[in-house]
């Protein structure tokens, strides 16, 4: 089994190029922090390269910046190939199947709203916001400002 999953953030705007059959590719790098320290006490990162194909391709290349954070499923590749001078390299990388847009290129804070941008991967197409048939509420408003400090529940109040 070759499966990876990646949450991390795009160290440069992805590079998109249209290949001699015609496919897209974007290609980009994520920096993707270790969950332990280093010797001096600080968090190092890793450096993965990605490379998505087709529709995604085309959205990544639309919609995200260096500073984004994206999630991505696919797998390990590794290829070679001949350099200009004459010697062989050997390319390791991550092909991604999906790609989700996790947030804008700027750091979160809370001054930011939320990205309410998703990838419809049944039907390769984006949307900046969901159809109003999707039910989904992309309201920015907070929904929750006119409740006070405290909420009180039963369990009765609990679906479970």
């Amino acid at each position: 089994m070759n499966k990876v999953i990646l949450v991390g953030r795009l160290t440069r705007d992805p590079e998109v190029r249209t290949l001699p059959t015609g496919n897209t590719v974007a290609s980009f790098s994520l920096a993707i922090n270790r969950t332990f320290k280093n010797k001096d006490g600080n968090v190092d990162a890793d450096f993965i390269n990605v490379s998505v194909f087709g529709r995604q391709a085309e959205n990544v290349g639309r919609y995200v910046t260096k500073g984004s954070l994206i999630g991505c499923e696919g797998r390990i590749q590794t290829r070679s190939y001949d350099a200009q001078d004459g010697s062989k390299k050997y390319v390791t990388e991550v092909i991604a199947d999906s790609v989700e847009f996790m947030s804008s290129g700027k750091r979160d804070d809370s001054s930011q709203a939320p990205v309410n941008a998703y990838v419809d991967t049944t039907s390769s197409v984006f949307m900046d916001e969901p159809s109003p048939e999707t039910g989904i509420d992309v309201s920015t408003e907070d929904p929750f400002k006119n409740f006070g400090s405290e909420v009180s529940l039963s369990d009765d109040d609990l679906p479970f």
